[in-house]
């Protein structure tokens, strides 16, 4: 059941104490997806909290040190790329949500989640389409979980700088995709998406047998 909430204040929900949920990284070609779980303190409110998108790169990362210092609760989790391989990214994303709502450490009555669908859990969910632009709770999930992806992008720059991730973050861009065609696949890339499956498919029907791996 989906409710219009665009003018419910938090914790206007009847005795539950809510979470807000959201999840970032779904549409890259490479690294995990990331999913937050934030229970707000009524008693600390943390003013500017939207979608994560609407947010600069620096106010996002206030919002986020905001969030973990004031929050009752809060949680990241994550699906691996091979995880999203072999159960595809709307199942892997609803499992790194499940993940980020048990690894709370107060256990909440109602789940909030951004958009139409609701992971199997054992509390009560209730979707909410562009709920992180609506629910303080889920924008700061939403905060949470896309800091945390860019931040595991960065280290994976380090590590294969040749891709390029801290410009695109793994995003399907024209520099990504130039990269991915000059160095191959690397271990962090999602073998599912489409241009990374056909750059492995083609380097296995190459005569001269190249690799499809990242040096």
């Amino acid at each position: 059941m989906k409710a219009d909430t665009s003018s419910l204040p938090l914790f206007d929900y009847a005795g539950d104490l809510i979470c807000g949920v959201d999840e970032a990284g779904r549409g890259p070609l490479a690294g995990a997806v990331f999913a937050a779980a934030v229970i707000l303190d009524p008693a600390k409110p943390i003013d500017g909290l939207r979608d994560s998108k609407k947010l600069t790169e620096a106010r996002r990362n206030i919002l986020a040190e905001q969030i973990k210092e004031h929050a009752l609760a809060w949680s990241i989790a994550q699906c691996s790329e091979s995880e999203i391989d072999a159960l595809n990214i709307l199942q892997a994303s609803m499992l790194a949500m499940r993940r980020a709502v048990e690894g709370l450490k107060v256990m909440p009555t109602l789940a909030l989640i951004d958009g139409n669908r609701c992971p199997v859990m054992s509390i009560r969910s209730e979707a909410i389409v562009k709920g992180d632009d609506k629910i303080p709770a889920i924008s700061a999930a939403s905060i949470l979980a896309k800091t945390a992806r860019d931040a595991a992008l960065m280290a994976l720059h380090l590590q294969y700088p040749q891709y390029g991730f801290d410009q695109h973050k793994g995003y399907p861009t024209s520099l990504h995709l130039e990269r991915l065609r000059m160095h191959g696949v690397s271990p962090v890339h999602r073998k599912s998406y489409a241009p990374v499956r056909e750059l492995i498919e083609n380097a296995l029907r190459q005569p001269d047998g190249r690799r499809s791996r990242g040096n």
